[in-house]
């Protein structure tokens, strides 16, 4: 998969891709990344990007027209803007997003983008959370590592993908290491976990993500709890 950012500072994004699993992508051409630097496009020789709004207020938006030829050079490719107006990413959104062949995020500064240029280019609009940034390049980063991460051999382990956050609307269940520095002191593990009962550690597992959810978000809990009835209901509509 392809991964294009639209950004004015290409240097934060290509930093990301040069560790750990995402690099190794890379390498095994898994993935392929481009930053496109939206001052190259600038209709000026002083690289111009940015204007006041014209409805007056503090600070300065992203041209229309700079950002619109960017744009218009790109084909193929699902565009995602990021502001904190769009929708929620979610992991679900992650897995659908993940089996795209071109994906492009644009990324703000300053006060946003133009409306225009969301209304005419935007695939989506997404955002990670009710809280402002100073850019969209983190925002973009999040969305291309958890999407990357469902790329067939991306992880090591595909495995790893099983029992993870928010799948069936539950946190994963809490994971525990050997203590080798007798030291220090911690509370003792489930003795399930160590006793090899795959069976049952899968089972004791569940309640704890249950448990946790319920502790921890307890939004989500409520959507657990909407999901099992509407499976319980519709395993008596198939009976």
């Amino acid at each position: 998969m392809q991964f294009s950012f639209l950004t004015l500072f290409p240097t934060l994004i290509e930093s990301y891709f040069t560790d750990s699993i995402l690099k190794r992508a890379l390498q095994n051409g898994l993935i392929s990344v481009e930053t496109l630097n939206i001052r190259d496009y600038a209709l000026d020789k002083y690289q111009k990007v940015d204007e006041p709004p014209i409805s007056g207020g503090a600070g300065q938006v992203i041209r229309a027209d700079v950002l619109g030829v960017a744009l218009q050079t790109l084909t193929h490719s699902h565009i995602i803007f990021l502001s904190p107006c769009g929708k929620p990413f979610q992991q679900y959104d992650a897995l659908r997003l993940s089996h795209k062949k071109h994906i492009t995020f644009v990324c703000g500064r300053y006060e946003g983008f133009d409306e225009r240029l969301v209304e005419q280019y935007a695939n989506e609009v997404m955002s990670v959370g009710n809280f402002i940034v100073t850019g969209g390049e983190l925002p973009a980063l999040m969305l291309c590592d958890s999407i990357a991460r469902h790329i067939q051999g991306v992880l090591g382990n595909a495995d790893s993908l099983q029992g993870e956050s928010f799948e069936d609307y539950l946190l994963e269940a809490p994971n525990f290491t050997k203590i080798f520095n007798q030291k220090i002191k911690f509370s003792a593990t489930p003795s399930e976990y160590s006793k090899g009962n795959h069976s049952k550690i899968s089972g004791l597992k569940k309640r704890l993500a249950i448990c946790k959810t319920k502790y921890f978000r307890p939004d989500l809990y409520q959507a657990y709890r909407v999901f099992i009835e509407q499976q319980q209901l519709n395993n008596k509509v198939v009976k």
